[in-house]
């Protein structure tokens, strides 16, 4: 990876990621740091809004797993950070701990956009308690992310259209969201494999994922078994899809 400091290297009303409001715009400038494990997405990212001139985006950093994550964004102090959900080193919600005091800087705050291919409850619900200002999907076109990016800088909650309803419901209650006791034994690391075996990967491709051996899969789908008291991965299969974590 190229040096942190280099260019390629809830409150607040929520609003559906939709038609582009304030696009690039002239004088409108925004820098932003870039988490996703797969390079071939941040590379087609930083070309869909990384022309600063016409969106007013500067991507000012990369990083592709929690460790870099929060080493580039200290470094470069963003305004906004678009953040994927599922990362080697313990996922997104770990970047928004880890990152806590430069979200809580009155004078410079650092804010965060989710940006996922997942819509799963927990996967929102998670990073929105972390600490981010949105969640949207991979789905989104490349205006109506700049326009979202926008948006959080400003202090806006911004999510995209399906979900902006299910995040509205869940923290209307005043009662905190029901906790589910199985799901809270397993680690963070033994989510992320449970959500990659319920959606079919082999384990060397888990392995080749989350940068771990096959071995450490093997050992932690064990833990998710006993610990859930499941005999194979098929019954983990419905277990997961029952909760909505694929």
């Amino acid at each position: 990876m190229s040096d942190p400091t280099e260019a390629n290297g809830t409150a607040g009303s929520a609003k559906a990621a939709g038609p582009a409001e304030h696009g690039g715009g002239p004088g409108r400038h925004v820098r932003v740091v870039l988490v996703d494990d797969h390079r071939m997405f941040r590379t087609g990212v930083q070309a869909e809004i990384g022309q600063t001139g016409q969106t007013g985006v500067e991507v000012v950093g990369e990083a592709a797993d929690v460790d870099q994550a929060v080493t580039v964004i200290t470094a470069t102090r963003p305004e906004v950070v678009l953040l994927d959900v599922h990362l080697p080193g313990g996922g997104g919600v770990e970047v928004l701990r880890r990152c806590a005091p430069l979200m809580a800087d009155s004078e410079q705050p650092v804010r965060f956009l989710a940006l996922s291919v997942s819509d799963a409850a927990e996967d929102v619900i998670g990073v929105i308690r972390g600490g981010a200002r949105g969640y949207v999907t991979k789905t989104i076109t490349g205006t109506d992310l700049v326009d979202s990016i926008f948006r959080v800088q400003e202090g806006d909650a911004v999510f995209s259209p399906r979900l902006a309803g299910f995040v509205l419901d869940a923290f209307a209650s005043t009662d905190a969201p029901p906790v589910d006791e199985d799901l809270d034994r397993l680690t963070q690391r033994e989510r992320e494999v449970l959500r990659l075996i319920a959606r079919g990967y082999a384990y060397k491709e888990i392995a080749k994922q989350l940068y771990i051996s096959v071995k450490t899969v093997e050992s932690h789908v064990s833990a998710v078994l006993r610990k859930l008291q499941l005999s194979n991965r098929h019954e983990l299969t419905r277990w997961a899809t029952a909760r909505r974590l694929v």
